[in-house]
């Protein structure tokens, strides 16, 4: 890549752009310019319409009034977007054709990294050398729906930089990362920063900002609050406002639900001895020994691709490779008899997938409701009962004035903190959270770590809770279970 100077030739120009998304306005009266030599942040919290934005400069939303005007190397390098949809479309897309039932290995890898990647192209010596940057070699063959949301991004990223588009859309590129991957990925960013590619970041944190960013545009609720020179909108009052609001007061939580199955009196919840997970020449798990007892509220953390979500699928019931190991749910031998359901009715979960799936067109209430019945959307009958105990645990979370509001009109921030709510309504015996503020801005963790603690401290709901970085455990945490490099993969080390 080789350094570029400043210039003042326009790039890009959006002039009173307004966007209209689910019957909801996403942008108003955007007026922006881009100039050559400018690199960018559009910075804001969770619904402030950054996305919204990187779709109409992208154009992936056509809808919107205004007018959008690129020069010549825009139109004709194009944009790139790396953003969580985009891995999510392309992992939905191989869930479609997945054809294991028909193959005689049962097995269907989907689509590759390399083919990803590649794109139809032959390998050259630039893609082996972003390649070996980035540490992906050893998952270019592997399929998309077998590698960690880390791999991911780096996957997209490489496949984007191929492309030598004129501007590329960073949507948050640092989440889901581990400690050694965010580093190795702020050192990409300042490289792009530095190079002939003009970079816009969306970033949901003042300190996700680069150095090598010059120029900021702040957003809120769709509408520009500032934009210009870094130095400028990191100091504005306004901007140091927006991206730290004050937080609503917790309630008192509600009485526990009735639990319609009994735990043995004493004993460990789980139990796991010598447990190790294959797929075909792919070790995922070796010599798993992990309990944890009733006292523990427990932090799984390790690297991308480390095997934690394969762990999680054991004890949930969603693992077929649990039958015939020494695994123990909550007082049964795994294999014993017992269904799937009478294992998932003692959790309540919480995981990025299941907030992009969840079904449109509900109310906040309506949303929560549904976790009686494990249901993504509302199918069965309900009453009283149920509408009581879903508002108060949105009160007790400080969610009581968006109880009649519709689940899509709310920020993504809120609406984690809503599905919070939905996983705790039926007083599961564990709370899983996996990656629980992956996606959300500054404020939105505080409030989801403070959540968290007020669960732990006044029921008995235990919490296992899933994480890259140290900084977004809750403090109520008193065990460690780590993933831990070695020779061939990876050892979980469990201690307090």
């Amino acid at each position: 890549m080789t350094d570029q100077s400043p210039g003042h030739t326009k790039l890009l120009e959006l002039q009173d752009v307004n966007l209209v998304y689910r019957a909801l306005p996403a942008l108003r009266r955007i007026d922006w310019t881009v100039e050559m030599g400018q690199q960018w942040a559009c910075l804001g919290p969770n619904g402030a319409g950054k996305t919204s934005l990187a779709r109409v400069i992208s154009r992936l939303a056509t809808h919107f009034s205004g007018a959008l005007q690129r020069s010549p190397e825009l139109e004709d390098k194009g944009v790139a977007y790396v953003c969580f949809e985009q891995a999510r479309a392309l992992c939905e897309r191989d869930r479609k054709l997945d054809d294991s039932e028909f193959r005689a290995d049962a097995s269907d890898p989907g689509t590759r990294v390399q083919a990803v990647i590649l794109d139809g192209h032959a390998p050259d010596d630039h893609f082996y050398h972003w390649v070996e940057r980035l540490r992906i070699g050893h998952i270019l063959q592997r399929g998309l729906r077998f590698i960690s949301t880390g791999e991911m991004r780096k996957t997209l990223l490489i496949k984007a930089i191929l492309s030598e588009p004129a501007m590329l859309i960073l949507d948050s590129p640092l989440d889901g990362l581990d400690q050694a991957s965010e580093q190795e990925m702020r050192q990409v960013i300042d490289e792009l920063l530095h190079s002939t590619i003009t970079v816009l970041m969306l970033c949901r944190q003042l300190e996700d900002i680069p150095s090598g960013i010059s120029h900021i545009m702040a957003l809120e609720q769709g509408e520009i609050l500032a934009h210009g020179e870094r130095d400028n909108i990191l100091a504005d009052a306004r901007v140091k406002a927006l991206m730290n609001p004050p937080a609503a007061d917790l309630g008192e939580l509600p009485p526990a639900a009735p639990r319609p199955y009994q735990l043995p009196d004493t004993g460990p919840l789980l139990e796991l001895h010598n447990v190790s997970v294959s797929y075909g020449d792919l070790e995922v798990l070796r010599d798993v020994n992990w309990t944890l007892e009733r006292h523990n509220h427990c932090y799984v953390s390790g690297p991308n691709g480390c095997g934690k979500t394969t762990l999680l699928s054991l004890v949930t019931g969603d693992n077929h490779k649990a039958y015939g190991q020494d695994i123990t749910l909550f007082g049964i031998r795994r294999g014993s008899g017992e269904s799937v359901w009478d294992i998932k009715q003692k959790y309540g979960q919480l995981d990025t997938q299941l907030h992009l799936n969840f079904a449109r067109g509900m109310h906040v209430l309506e949303v929560v409701v549904s976790g009686f019945f494990d249901t993504i959307g509302l199918f069965d009958d309900w009453g009283d009962v149920q509408r009581d105990n879903a508002d108060q645990w949105l009160a007790a979370l400080g969610l009581a004035r968006y109880s009649r509001e519709s689940f899509d009109a709310l920020s993504f921030g809120l609406q984690r903190m809503v599905l919070l709510a939905r996983a705790m309504v039926k007083s599961p015996v564990i709370l899983l959270l996996d990656e629980p503020t992956l996606g959300l801005d500054g404020h939105h963790r505080k409030l989801m770590l403070r959540a968290i603690d007020h669960i732990a401290g006044n029921c008995d709901t235990r919490i296992i809770f899933v994480s890259h970085s140290a900084g977004d455990t809750p403090s109520c945490i008193n065990q460690h279970l780590s993933f831990e490099p070695r020779d061939e993969g990876f050892e979980v080390v469990s201690g307090k």
